[in-house]
């Protein structure tokens, strides 16, 4: 059962029958994005209404937008997009417990899109306090980063001290946080990003830093394991792996989708270097851990660019064109409209 809204606590809620989203009605370029009017979700007994202030730019909603995950996503349109968000708390489900209105929260979104919007409806287990040191546009950028690669690393392979961890795509918007954490557990990384990022992932603690276009796998020696944010060349990457070394893949192979996900089930089932994969569901001690991480200083916000919710087509495009630098990030708030 749906719980209305009650009465607006501002201004800018006077109405609260419609909100703007991030929509496309078919599978194209990022130009196919647009902002549209949709009804405000109306919030089930357990859930809360979180006023959305920024959302993620995450390389999964491409795949979604450009149609290439057609049997997953469907032909119903209009679609939504995002996954991530930082915000407040709007308003509650009588039966929602650990949070209260004017909260700030981050989250995901439970296996849905529709984050890019004004609100988003969700429950209190998928959000947690943001971290307090940060804006809430540094927050998202740490936020799908940081609980992917805290899963990867801790729960998936079990990562150790001492452990030589090997980062594919150390500077995207996994990537960045991974090699962040795999410092913060005592790993010793190594990253593989783009020329001109080297230098840029090294300021982030690798180790070690490669050039992936010129430094090939059989270059690179053994890995007890190895986080993959990248999806091609799965096979070359796993023959790195040390005895009893884990591979945890968090991309794939769009473009050969089958044969990549054939090899992964079989990589995860057969011989002692497995592969792990993982469709991630964060929940708030999760991401309560990853908080903490930042507000300690042990990890840290990279933002790419800070881009208007008018401008979403121009974030999509600048993520598809790569050389990013962490997050390309969507602000929503009033000064928007």
């Amino acid at each position: 059962m749906a719980v209305p809204l009650t009465a607006p606590e501002t201004e800018q809620d006077e109405n609260l029958n419609e909100m703007r989203a991030v929509l496309y009605d078919r599978y194209g370029p990022p130009e196919v994005l647009y902002v549209g009017q949709v009804p405000v979700p109306d919030i089930k007994p357990d859930e809360v209404l979180v006023r959305v202030h920024a959302v993620g730019v995450n390389g999964g909603e491409l795949y979604g937008r450009a149609g290439k995950v057609r049997p997953v996503t469907g032909r119903r349109f209009p679609k939504r997009t995002g996954i991530d968000f930082a915000g407040e708390v709007a308003a509650l489900g009588p039966s929602a417990a650990g949070v209260r209105v004017g909260e700030r929260v981050w989250g995901v979104l439970p296996r849905r899109l529709g984050s890019a919007a004004e609100y988003v409806a969700v429950p209190p287990r998928n959000i947690s306090p943001a971290p307090e040191n940060l804006t809430p546009e540094q927050a998202v950028s740490l936020l799908a980063g940081g609980t992917t690669s805290l899963t990867a690393l801790t729960v998936k392979s079990g990562l150790r001290p001492g452990e030589r961890l090997l980062v594919r795509g150390g500077s995207g918007g996994v990537g960045s946080v991974a090699v962040q954490i795999g410092k913060v557990l005592g790993a010793h990384v190594t990253a593989l990003a783009g020329a001109k990022n080297l230098d840029f992932v090294r300021g982030l603690g690798a180790d070690e830093a490669f050039d992936y276009r010129t430094t090939g796998p059989a270059e690179l020696g053994a890995f007890d394991v190895v986080l993959d944010t990248v999806g091609t060349e799965q096979r070359a990457y796993r023959r790195l792996l040390a005895p009893g070394g884990r591979m945890v893949a968090v991309a794939f192979d769009i473009e050969h989708l089958l044969p990549s996900l054939s090899y992964l089930l079989a990589s995860a089932v057969h011989g002692s270097r497995r592969v792990r994969f993982f469709s991630g569901n964060p929940h708030t001690e999760l991401l309560a851990r990853v908080a903490r991480y930042a507000e300690d200083g042990a990890i840290r916000p990279v933002v790419d660019t800070v881009h208007p919710l008018a401008d979403v087509a121009v974030a999509h495009r600048a993520l598809e064109d790569g050389g990013v630098h962490g997050k390309h990030v969507i602000r929503i708030g009033p000064a928007d409209r």
